[in-house]
């Protein structure tokens, strides 16, 4: 028997005008590579031009087919410009993405290219939570980068799940 002063159960996050915004919604599955121009140096020290060409020509650049790849050289050797762009040139038909740096650094310019094809208007007036939980690891440099995008636009923003919100901004009212 339903007594008249029982009341229904509202789910107020379900029917709040929030909108959540799911940075693992824009991570791009595929493998991630680092080539690391160090196992390429003699005596660990100095890159000899012909010995590096000779790589080049020879690495089998078929197996960076679609995945992303970082160039870097973790030795501490002067290492020079044209040897890295050699590499990017090696790499251009085949991986989806290079860049010169880490991993880490490789994670954040791929997310970094995905946001920058967000139209940030269409978050204009409202009221965006960026989600906290992902089952994926996101960068911090990319929260503060989506961060950087929303507070001009949005009316308030926070950080966490929508029933357990950090609030970061609130725009003045008028």
């Amino acid at each position: 028997m339903i007594m008249s002063d029982e009341k229904e159960i509202v789910n107020k996050v379900a029917s709040s005008a929030l909108v959540t915004f799911d940075l693992e919604e824009f991570y791009q599955p595929g493998e991630r590579i680092l080539i690391d121009i160090k196992d390429q140096l003699f005596q660990g020290l100095v890159l000899k031009e012909k010995d590096f060409r000779d790589f080049v020509k020879t690495h089998n650049w078929q197996q960076y087919h679609n995945k992303f790849v970082a160039i870097t050289c973790s030795a501490d050797a002067i290492v020079p410009t044209w040897a890295y762009m050699l590499l990017a040139s090696a790499l251009q038909p085949y991986a989806r993405l290079f860049f010169f740096g880490s991993l880490e650094r490789l994670e954040e310019k791929i997310f970094e290219d995905v946001l920058a094809k967000i139209r940030w208007a269409d978050f204009s007036g409202r009221k965006v939570v960026v989600k906290g939980c992902s089952k994926v690891n996101v960068p911090v440099s990319v929260y503060t980068e989506v961060t950087r995008h929303l507070r001009p636009v949005v009316s308030s923003l926070m950080f966490g799940e929508p029933c357990s919100t950090v609030p970061l901004y609130k725009a003045p009212k008028d």
